[in-house]
């Protein structure tokens, strides 16, 4: 269990997961400047967050978890470790660019007090950090209105919408397969399925630059330039 002394601690133990190096650092930057919180680990991944745990006590482990939840080409924050951390006592504040609707909603029933996301502004982020120490919770507004849904947003599996994601950020299918564990003609499939589901709602999607612009007209990704061309690879 997680220790927290009578009163309330004297400062807040935080541990950040988050795979890219520059925002993990600038994480770390902006949450050591407030008073009262203090970060006691940064890891690119949440199994390497939980093998650190394992051989720490409960005056060294977080009361916070900042995580990221999908991971670029490695495995995405599992909803089960998740929950087992929050029953441990920790609280979870997960900051991430990806609302993964399915993904998200896994990490509601797993426990997680808040989501703020990575284009939101750094008052946000540090509020969110706060409120969720303070046994508050804290969505954004951006990532209320995507669950909410839309009658023209396809309803995706969670697979098929993290390949779509990793697809339309630019990998080609071979690095996408590779980053879900799968074989390649599983993520044409994947995406085939993806293309007939937009073309049931109205939003046909035939290339790989269609696919980036819808994915980031439904919230699932952040504008960003696209490295891949329009075609399979």
């Amino acid at each position: 269990m997680v220790e927290v002394q009578e009163g309330g601690p004297a400062y807040w133990r935080v541990a950040i997961v988050e795979d890219h190096r520059l925002q993990r650092l600038r994480t770390e930057e902006l949450l050591t400047r407030q008073a009262g919180l203090r970060v006691v680990h940064s890891v690119e991944t949440l199994d390497e967050l939980v093998s650190w745990m394992a051989g720490g006590t409960p005056q060294s482990l977080p009361h916070l978890v900042v995580l990221d939840l999908v991971v670029d080409r490695g495995r995405d924050a599992d909803p089960a470790v998740v929950e087992r951390l929050v029953r441990s006592g920790m609280r979870v504040l997960v900051l991430s660019a990806m609302a993964s609707v399915p993904l998200v909603r896994a990490m509601i029933r797993a426990g997680v007090s808040g989501f703020v996301g990575k284009r939101d502004t750094e008052e946000d982020i540090v509020a969110a950090v706060w409120a969720v120490l303070r046994r508050r919770q804290w969505i954004t507004p951006e990532l209320a209105s995507v669950m909410a849904g839309d009658a023209q947003r396809p309803r995706l599996s969670d697979q098929e919408e993290r390949a779509l994601v990793l697809y339309a950020s630019g990998l080609t299918l071979d690095a996408v397969a590779a980053a879900l564990g799968v074989k390649r003609d599983t993520v044409k499939k994947y995406l085939e399925r993806v293309k007939a589901k937009y073309a049931e709602v109205g939003r046909p999607v035939r290339t790989k630059i269609d696919l980036n612009r819808e994915a980031i007209r439904d919230g699932l990704m952040s504008p960003a330039p696209l490295d891949g061309q329009s075609g399979a690879s």
